[in-house]
């Protein structure tokens, strides 16, 4: 039977997915790391929506986003998911240095290291979307410092996904993540750096006009010519846009720009694979692979060859 509180939280999150432009399909009790009560939705644009265009959203059952300083957060969190819906695989993500990765089963919301650390931790699993029905994946634990916590409205999914999913991509780029057939969980640390107090934002990497241009062309070679059989993707996402350290409207500038070039066809703030692109395939191939290569750790060849400092 559901709790009282999460007949509220249900009521509350069911109208508030309704202004945004969803339904909800489903919720059920479940349990956080520490076995404490949530409550799981299934969010979608249409009742009939595939599982790949589905949203799993779970937040502490006893959770209340419509204090003053919690609804706007959410609101943008849902309104964004709806908009971000509309693309072939919602779930996947391209990283600069050149990887497609979908992010699949983060346990929500955070919880408190069992080892000791300070620090609140959030579970999940990144894997290699390649069209080729890759394995290549890694089990994450992304940690955030009880300082860096005080700057997170709530350790609530809505509050916190946006940023966790670039910290780890920044991760991937600095080449500190392996994507393996099997492994044990690897650490993703958030840590203050990652936000400028003085400018009130997270920062994550900066770029110039150009690798932004390089960068849409490569999210929409994945996601739409490789992954979407040449549908629309999204391209003024603030998700990327936070990424990149730059705004939505500098993406859809970058993105006009591609599509003069006749890279991309664009409509609206959404751009669709041409032709021209995915004769490019050598190039976005070579470069995945190079971004692979560039996450193996090489001390291990060298040890394997016993060539140590010891």
């Amino acid at each position: 039977m559901p709790t009282q509180s999460e007949n509220a939280l249900t009521a509350k999150l069911t109208g508030a997915a309704r202004e945004a432009g969803l339904i909800v399909l489903s919720t059920e009790a479940g349990t956080d790391f520490s076995n404490k009560p949530t409550a799981k939705f299934r969010l979608a644009l249409t009742a009939d929506a595939p599982a790949e265009r589905v949203l799993q959203l779970e937040l502490s059952d006893s959770f209340d986003f419509q204090k003053p300083e919690l609804v706007a957060e959410m609101t943008a969190f849902l309104r964004e998911t709806a908009r971000r819906l509309q693309n072939p695989r919602p779930d996947v993500y391209v990283s600069l240095e050149g990887l497609p990765i979908s992010y699949q089963g983060f346990a929500w919301p955070f919880h408190r290291s069992t080892s000791g650390a300070d620090t609140y931790i959030v579970h999940g699993t990144l894997n290699l979307e390649d069209g080729q029905a890759s394995t290549l994946h890694a089990k994450v634990s992304a940690s955030m410092t009880v300082t860096f916590a005080e700057i997170v409205p709530a350790p609530e999914q809505p509050y916190a996904e946006t940023f966790i999913y670039n910290a780890i991509r920044k991760t991937l780029d600095q080449g500190q993540l392996e994507l393996l057939k099997s492994g044990n969980r690897q650490p993703v640390p958030v840590t203050t750096r990652y936000y400028s107090r003085w400018q009130k934002k997270f920062v994550f990497t900066d770029t110039t006009e150009e690798s932004r241009m390089d960068y849409l062309a490569m999210k929409v070679y994945w996601l739409s010519g490789v992954l979407g059989g040449k549908q629309p993707v999204w391209i003024a996402d603030p998700r990327d846009a936070q990424y990149l350290n730059c705004t939505p409207e500098d993406l859809l500038k970058s993105a006009n720009d591609l599509a003069r070039q006749g890279a991309i066809q664009l409509n609206g703030d959404a751009a669709s694979a041409t032709d021209l692109l995915l004769g490019h395939a050598e190039y976005y191939q070579t470069k995945m692979a190079a971004a692979l290569a560039a996450t193996k750790p090489t001390f291990n060849e060298d040890m394997r060859q016993g060539h140590t400092n010891m």
